[in-house]
């Protein structure tokens, strides 16, 4: 099964060609964990999550990294509004991310570097910049200059006669261009005991270096997919390639996946809105965090997708019919909806045609219970709903026996035992249900 997916450095359509055989190699840009994940950064997860599905689903190894970002101005800023150590306070929210991920069923990438582990191999790369004349020491620090990188800004079509000083952060004291950007910030008072020795001087990384850093010394000088959100189309992925390739003399990554932002009754999350939603925001109002899984498969993940609750209770409702199609008895997958479901999915990850396909399937009366069971698990193999056969009950023994007596009384007409004894299967948790074909005996 091939793989085509949109590549947003060539903007067009490319079939998935990996650089090591049948192994994918990808990173993906991780949490800077120093609050909550907002449901539009957990969409990226998601998306990613169904690619590495797919990519597994079509017989390739996926060696994938997701990086932590550990240590940058927002962790230190919280850790000291928190009262907390900069790794106590990202231990925290570590943990709470990488339980999001779970109760949405994300496959957690078994390569999760921090970047306050890399601090070494950034230094590497910012005293080979350093050497070769792409980075340069100010005050305050030491910046890269982008007008020495080939191409700088290529993936986010950057038209780099439109700067504007307004758009950069006050931190620039001699930069040689106002869109240099920092590899490595010297020490201050508000750094604390977050400091580290470098050759160029005391200080700590700046936060595009940590990302080159950990996909290179991970993955190799280039890498088969790099993803993340559009909001990291510039400066940070910019940036990436920049500081990468001049450090390399390669490309940084063959292919760039970006997934669109989650918007919230048609207007972006932002702290002055206040519409930002968490994944507890979602469990405390009693929804499934699969449900909103369902409901970002819903838009392709090029596509904006629009929050509301209305569609959220939509989202868990139609996981819950589609899931009621599980039954105990698992057939055979329908080998033609397979072949149109690798199509589909193949096909840039085109989720909503996916979980169409689903329903039809759920629906053809000409499929078996057991067939249509065991296509739409197929399926989940990359949709990862979580469905799952349902488990034929075991009852208990003393409640067979229980059950059997009954039944001889029955047979008797001895009705004051019958109801006698189901009374005491009663007030053990277990009904009986008279029907035509027998008794049947379910829990409460």
């Amino acid at each position: 099964m091939d793989v085509a997916l949109f590549n947003t450095f060539s903007r067009s359509l490319e079939k998935l060609e990996p650089l090591h055989d049948h192994e994918v190699r990808m990173y993906h840009c991780g949490p800077t964990v120093y609050d909550y994940a907002h449901i539009g950064n957990l969409r990226a997860y998601i998306s990613c999550d169904i690619l590495r599905r797919t990519l597994e689903y079509a017989g390739y190894s996926v060696k994938q990294v997701m990086n932590i970002t550990d240590i940058d101005d927002k962790t230190i800023k919280r850790s000291h509004d928190e009262g907390l150590t900069l790794s106590e306070l990202t231990k925290k929210y570590e943990a709470i991310f990488l339980a999001d991920l779970r109760h949405l069923n994300i496959n957690v990438p078994e390569h999760l570097p921090h970047a306050t582990e890399h601090i070494a191999g950034m230094i590497a790369i910012i005293e080979k910049l350093l050497r070769d004349d792409f980075a340069y020491k100010t005050d305050d620090g030491v910046y890269f200059n982008i007008a020495k990188s080939k191409g700088y800004g290529a993936l986010a079509e950057l038209d780099l006669t439109a700067v504007t000083q307004s758009r950069i952060a006050n931190d620039e004291y001699d930069k040689k261009n106002a869109r240099d950007f920092a590899l490595w910030k010297f020490w201050t008072e508000d750094d604390g005991e977050n400091v580290f020795d470098a050759s160029f001087g005391r200080g700590r990384p700046g936060w595009h270096i940590e990302c080159s850093a950990m996909a290179i010394s991970e993955l190799g000088e280039t890498i088969d997919i790099h993803t993340g959100g559009v909001d990291l189309l510039f400066p940070h992925h910019t940036n990436e390639i920049a500081q990468s390739e001049a450090f390399t003399g390669k490309p940084f990554a063959k292919m760039w996946l970006h997934n669109e932002f989650v918007m919230v009754d048609g207007q972006k999350m932002s702290k002055s809105l206040g519409n930002i939603i968490t994944l507890r925001t979602i469990v405390e109002k009693d929804f499934s965090p699969l449900a909103y899984r369902y409901f970002v498969l819903g838009a392709h993940y090029r596509a904006k997708s629009n929050f509301t609750w209305e569609g959220l209770e939509g989202a868990e409702t139609a996981l819950a019919r589609l899931e009621s199609h599980i039954g105990e008895e698992i057939g055979k997958i329908n080998e033609s909806y397979k072949k149109r479901f690798e199509e589909i999915i193949s096909n840039d990850l085109d989720t909503p045609r996916a979980l169409a396909l689903a329903w039809e399937v759920a629906k053809d009366a000409e499929l078996s219970n057991a067939d249509k069971a065991a296509t739409l698990l197929n399926f989940d193999r990359v949709l990862g709903l979580s469905l799952s056969p349902k488990q034929k009950e075991i009852i208990p023994v003393e409640i067979e026996a229980l059950v059997r007596t009954r039944e001889e009384a029955r047979k008797n007409k001895d009705w004051k035992k019958s109801d006698s004894l189901r009374t005491e299967i009663n007030s053990l948790g277990y009904e009986i249900l008279d029907t035509e074909e027998g008794q049947v005996v379910q829990r409460f």
